[in-house]
């Protein structure tokens, strides 16, 4: 496949995938943000979690409805596939696989009830809800531009990343809620995190605890960079789509994308957004065996640590943030497929956020739990 052609086909597949979605007031959609590119300096850190124990205090009520949110990926998939092979993209209208919300003629229940749990464990497919887990300390208040492509110009491997967001209660796709997504470049830097503290610069990670292989917090200097930051509302089928690059990795921490799912905001006038209401924080992981082959890839090979402390592992993840964002029976790592014949021409991947849309969390905690509410 030629590069004109990928190009073309990652187009297609974005308006095909996404979807209309809420329009945006000129004065948001007017003003582009293209800020300089950043060094490329050690990696960044984490902050101190909670105990275990809080970590843990999580929702716990699981909703399985399989066969409905089967169709609900199945049918993104295909139009995927059908804009990648310039095949007509399908309509946003047609996201659902036909008959997939009437009755079913054989047993007198709707595919969209809820099923033994037995039936939910095909990958993905599940309606459950997703657990709150810390945001991390490199979240940007009034930074994260409303955009679908954040790549910018940060180099790396295409990344095209299918969110849907699916209401628990109900098992019905949410439109209209504010998907935000952050992540760190290929060398493990977030936008704006470029230095250590000037007292800390020559700081080894953790040895051990739960903090195992995390640096401290990297302040925040560079208040313009916003890579690899982005935010879009989900069309009507419940569906928003991104545009990036593979995300990179840091010690301490697996391979994760940052998540928080947000009904209620209000557009600025720099083309970011003040948040209102938030019903989820989360991350968002991928299996190691493709973390492994793009590190092979330039400029994942650049990573400055790759021989120093060398990747964690999922199941070595710090602050037990990947087991934990388990819990519910959950699924928190992508379904990834390639974009064309070989890895290098990029990756799609679909991952479907189960979320209580009752909930209010609070907007200044770094450290979501299900018992953590916002009162206005």
């Amino acid at each position: 496949m030629k590069v004109s052609s990928v190009l073309l086909a990652v187009s297609s597949l974005v308006a095909a995938v996404a979807g209309p979605s809420p329009l945006l007031p000129p004065a948001v959609l007017d003003q582009p943000l293209t800020p300089p590119p950043s060094l490329l300096l050690p990696p960044p850190a984490h902050e101190e979690t909670r105990t275990p124990e809080e970590l843990r205090a999580l929702h716990e009520t699981a909703y399985h409805c399989a066969p409905k949110i089967k169709a609900y990926v199945e049918q993104r998939k295909r139009a995927a596939q059908q804009a990648l092979g310039s095949i007509p993209s399908t309509d946003a209208s047609t996201m659902f696989l036909d008959n997939a919300f009437e009755t079913a003629a054989d047993n007198g229940k709707t595919i969209l009830e809820c099923t033994a749990a037995e039936e939910a464990k095909i990958r993905n497919h599940t309606c459950v809800l997703a657990p709150e887990v810390t945001q991390g300390p490199y979240y940007h208040t009034y930074g994260h531009p409303i955009r679908q492509n954040m790549a910018e110009d940060q180099l790396g491997l295409l990344f095209l990343m299918d969110v849907g967001v699916i209401d628990v209660n109900t098992c019905e796709p949410v439109p209209n809620v504010l998907v935000d997504l952050w992540h760190a470049n290929t060398t493990g830097h977030y936008a704006g995190h470029a230095d250590p503290d000037p007292d800390l610069v020559w700081e080894g990670p953790a040895p051990y605890g739960v903090r195992k292989g995390l640096l401290t917090k990297f302040p925040r200097w560079n208040f313009h960079e916003t890579w690899l930051r982005g935010a879009w509302p989900t069309n009507k089928n419940g569906v928003s789509s991104f545009t990036s690059i593979f995300p990179g990795y840091y010690t301490g921490r697996a391979t994760h994308v940052h998540v928080k799912i947000v009904p209620e905001w209000t557009p600025l006038a720099n083309g970011t957004y003040e948040m209102g209401r938030l019903v989820h924080t989360g991350q968002f992981f991928v299996e190691d065996h493709i973390n492994e082959i793009v590190d092979k890839i330039h400029p994942y090979t650049e990573n400055p640590i790759k021989n120093k402390w060398g990747r964690t592992r999922n199941w070595e993840d710090s602050l037990k943030i990947y087991p934990d964002s388990h819990q519910n029976g959950y699924q928190p790592t992508f379904e990834i497929e390639k974009l064309g014949g070989v890895i290098q021409q990029g990756l799609i991947g679909y991952i479907t956020v189960g979320v209580d849309m009752t909930k209010n969390y609070d907007r200044s905690a770094t450290q979501q739990s299900s018992g953590m509410t916002h009162a206005d």
